[in-house]
C-alpha cells in the first residue's frame, strides 16, 4: 500500500466514523517500532507502522487508524484528546479503536530500572520510593504535607515494579 492510498483510506474512515473529513496528511513510518500509529498535534499529521498493516491486516489496521483520528479529531475540537481523558476514551469506544497495539513480533522490551532513591518524609517517615533522581524541595509529603529528604539507595536495596 502507498501513502497516497493510506491517506485516501483514512480520509475515508474520518468520514464513515466520525462524520467529519480529514484535512491533513497521513503516511507510513517504519521507524515506528513500538507504536502502531502517532498524531501530531503541531502539524494534525498521522503516521501509521506499515509493520501492522503487513502481520496482523487491515482490520487491525483500521482500528489503529481510528484511535489517531480520535486524538486528531477531538484535539480540534479543543476537547481532551490524550490517553487519560474521558472524552478520547469515550470517542474511541464509540467508534470501535484500539486501546493498545498489537506487539510487533522482534521488539524490544522496554527496560524496567530498580528503585534507586527513596524520598522519605522528616515529620511522619513516610517514604516514597523513585527510580530516578528528584528535588525533595519541589514536593511535600502526601499525608501531613512535611518536608521531604532524598535518600540514594545502596546496589540491591530497591527492587523494580
Amino acid at each position: 500500500m502507498t501513502n497516497e492510498e493510506l491517506q485516501q483510506w483514512i480520509e475515508q474512515v474520518s468520514q464513515d466514523s466520525f462524520g467529519v473529513p480529514f484535512r491533513h496528511s497521513a503516511s507510513f513510518n517504519s521507524r515506528l517500532s513500538t507504536t502502531g500509529g502517532r498524531y501530531f498535534t503541531k502539524s494534525h499529521n498521522i503516521e501509521i507502522n506499515p509493520m501492522q498493516l503487513e502481520m496482523f491486516g487491515r482490520e487491525e489496521t483500521e482500528r489503529i487508524i481510528k484511535h489517531e483520528l480520535c486524538h486528531y479529531h477531538l484535539h480540534l475540537a479543543k476537547r481532551g484528546y490524550m490517553h487519560r481523558d474521558a472524552d478520547f476514551k469515550k470517542l474511541l469506544a464509540m467508534v470501535g479503536g484500539s486501546r493498545f497495539c498489537q506487539t510487533l513480533p522482534g521488539a524490544k522490551a522496554r527496560k524496567v530500572l530498580p528503585y534507586r532513591y527513596k524520598l522519605v518524609c522528616t515529620a511522619c517517615s513516610t517514604e516514597y520510593p523513585r527510580k530516578r533522581k528528584a528535588d525533595p524541595k519541589r514536593y511535600r509529603c502526601g499525608n501531613c504535607a512535611g518536608k521531604l529528604k532524598l535518600i540514594a539507595l545502596e546496589e540491591g536495596q530497591g527492587r523494580a515494579k
